[in-house]
């Protein structure tokens, strides 16, 4: 498992051939060891329940074999090492029975709710999982839950009429958004955590100086913001994914029209 200097991991790191096997359960499988019921499945939910307890970097052969009360070397006739395993890990937490993203009937919003949902569900998955945002995924490994996961958004988003280099796009653009929002959110959870203030108490810290500078007409735009404007309340969220989908609403109408003849040539 290969550590960036800023303490993420990278998927793909491990033996690529062994990595799709284990992923799609064509290899060899290994002889009975000195623990019985011991599996790669067992090996893999062991080391997401310490990531998601732990953090990622508590994440090793020893303490996964320790986690299940057996030796080290036990592990390594099921799973290489922890490149590996890190990636049967990115994909456990994708499987159908962990991610709840329910893409409503095909007559249910269409498109949009599909993306809606993938959206909504992908922040979920990563609130449940916090150490995915440690992990370089650039280059996945594409394992059964991952592509069961991307073949059910395609089928519910092909009637956007899109090429298929922009339907991926879709899907990237959705994606590229949550997990900015989820790093935003896990980054204030660690700044409560490493600081001891709360992001009421940070924010009241700063009150006599803000409010002295607000006052001084220098900065008359942010002075006269309503006192609501920075609410907790407001869901930025789901704001930003609405005007997402509004714009990708107006693409597809507009390629629509273009198609039958009615608009301009011109795409953007």
């Amino acid at each position: 498992m290969t550590s960036g200097r800023d303490g993420t991991e990278t998927s793909g790191s491990g033996d690529i051939a062994r990595t799709l096997e284990l992923l799609w359960d064509t290899g060899r499988r290994p002889s009975r060891g000195p623990k019985p019921g011991l599996t790669v499945d067992r090996i893999v939910e062991a080391a997401v329940r310490i990531a998601d307890s732990e953090g990622l970097e508590a994440v090793s052969m020893r303490r996964v074999a320790t986690e299940l009360g057996t030796g080290t070397m036990s592990l390594y006739r099921y799973v290489p090492g922890k490149g590996e395993l890190l990636d049967l890990m990115l994909d456990r937490v994708q499987r159908p029975a962990e991610d709840r993203a329910d893409l409503g009937p095909d007559d249910d919003g269409g498109w949009r709710c599909a993306l809606q949902a993938m959206g909504r569900e992908t922040l979920a998955l990563y609130r449940r999982h916090p150490w995915l945002l440690r992990v370089n995924q650039s280059r996945p490994m594409l394992g059964p839950s991952a592509l069961d996961g991307m073949e059910k958004v395609l089928s519910r988003i092909k009637p956007m009429g899109l090429s298929d280099p922009e339907l991926i796009s879709a899907i990237i653009m959705i994606d590229g958004y949550v997990v900015g929002a989820a790093r935003t959110q896990l980054y204030a959870q660690e700044a409560e955590r490493h600081t001891g203030l709360t992001d009421t108490e940070f924010w009241e810290a700063q009150a006599p100086v803000l409010e002295k500078v607000m006052t001084s007409g220098r900065y008359p735009l942010l002075a006269a913001l309503s006192e609501d404007s920075f609410t907790t309340e407001f869901d930025h969220f789901e704001f930003g994914l609405q005007r997402i989908l509004d714009g990708l609403e107006a693409f597809v109408a507009r390629r629509g029209g273009e198609a039958s003849g009615g608009g301009s040539a011109t795409t953007a």
